[in-house]
């Protein structure tokens, strides 16, 4: 069985602040222009003025991400700063209001703005996709069902969406909740074949009620333009190498998944009743869960479940070239998610005797800081 490439490519969108404030401020014409100027294709607007969102070149490896991400995020926040600005990678901003924001004007978001009404109002939110370079279609909807049983695991290392709207929500990963408001999101339906796909699709399509896969926002989908499986569960890690560490996992456990394969095994699909339960587990507790072993049939502290995975994943990482940033991700355990670390910023600042308002300021400072910390 010929091994596919394993391609990798990573798209994040962040949330632009003022560098003296740290108040959530729109993206001026001239720091799009400039950015374009340097970037060309790989930045682009998002649904809202304030957000700003990146993507990489197709790379051979987990090396290459890091340099074009590295380069990007180093790229917008030149740029920024000479408009007086900082981006973060965060979920959400500790303290804005979405009722203030204000969509960009485009065609594309014009209209989604009129298909989803009240819900689009509150898309304050930033995520990160992982794409994986899979040629075969039929593989990539086989891949598609069995990595859903991963993606909570994944989702408790990236969350960072603690805060929204000056208040501590008790989530990981309040983005989710937002998000789930919308149609077509959240784990993706179990699927036979590639032509079982497109004939639900193009049942949306055919009917006029979307235009493309695009608008198909599951945690994991088949991408619309590229032969990639993209996983788009995380959060927007607030540091480089905690994101590159997640994309390194979701690249090996798409090896493994293929690796079990060629020897005519698979990892066992289980309910989507199962799976949601320990998604909203990563969802509200992160790191901090213990998520359901299904093959134990017992809550198991996340730290052991990540252990494990580690040490499944240990062949494909040599494989492919990833193992230093597969052994890395044991850092985010240490230091903390975005939220764990958001927290921390947080009860340090009232502890230095801050009020409320200037303690989620010192937040969103910390998240200005990670985000060029690993550059």
């Amino acid at each position: 069985m010929t091994e596919p490439s394993f391609t990798i490519g990573i798209e994040e969108e962040y949330l632009l602040v003022d560098s003296e404030t740290m108040a959530l401020a729109e993206a001026p014409a001239s720091l799009m222009e400039a950015s374009t100027a340097e970037l060309e294709e790989q930045v682009s607007p998002e649904f809202l003025r304030c957000q700003v969102e990146v993507g990489t070149r197709k790379c051979a490896n987990i090396t290459e991400a890091r340099a074009d991400l590295a380069r990007l995020r180093s790229t917008i926040a030149r740029h920024a700063a000479a408009e007086g600005l900082s981006p973060i990678a965060a979920a959400c901003h500790p303290s804005a209001d979405w009722k203030e924001q204000h969509h960009t004007p485009k065609d594309r978001y014009d209209a989604l703005k009129g298909e989803l009404a009240g819900v689009a109002e509150r898309m304050l939110i930033c995520g990160m996709h992982v794409h994986i370079g899979l040629d075969d279609d039929e593989l990539r909807i086989d891949l598609m069902n069995q990595v859903s049983y991963f993606l909570p695991h994944i989702l408790a290392l990236s969350a960072s969406s603690a805060f929204w709207q000056g208040r501590d929500t008790g989530l990981a990963s309040y983005r989710l909740t937002v998000f789930d408001n919308l149609p077509r999101t959240g784990l993706p339906p179990r699927l036979t074949s590639w032509s079982d796909y497109r004939r639900s699709v193009d049942t949306l399509i055919n009917c006029g009620l979307i235009e493309d896969t695009t608008k198909i926002w599951w945690d994991v989908r088949p991408a619309h333009r590229f032969p990639t499986l993209e996983v788009r569960i995380c959060d927007t890690a607030p540091r480089l190498d905690h994101a590159i560490s997640i994309a390194a996992i979701v690249q090996c456990v798409m090896r493994m998944l293929w690796r079990l394969r060629t020897q005519n095994q698979r990892w066992r699909i289980y309910e989507a009743f199962l799976i949601n339960e320990n998604r909203w587990r990563a969802q509200r507790y992160g790191l901090q869960s213990e998520l359901i072993d299904f093959g134990l049939g017992k809550l198991v502290p996340y730290s052991d479940l990540f252990d494990e995975l580690i040490e499944v994943l240990s062949p494909d990482a040599e494989a492919l070239g990833c193992l230093s940033e597969l052994e890395a991700a044991r850092d985010i355990l240490a230091t903390g998610n975005g939220a764990d670390r958001q927290r921390a910023a947080y009860t340090a600042a009232r502890s230095e005797g801050l009020d409320h308002d200037a303690a989620l300021v010192r937040v969103t400072q910390r998240m200005t800081e990670d985000f060029v910390s690993d550059l």
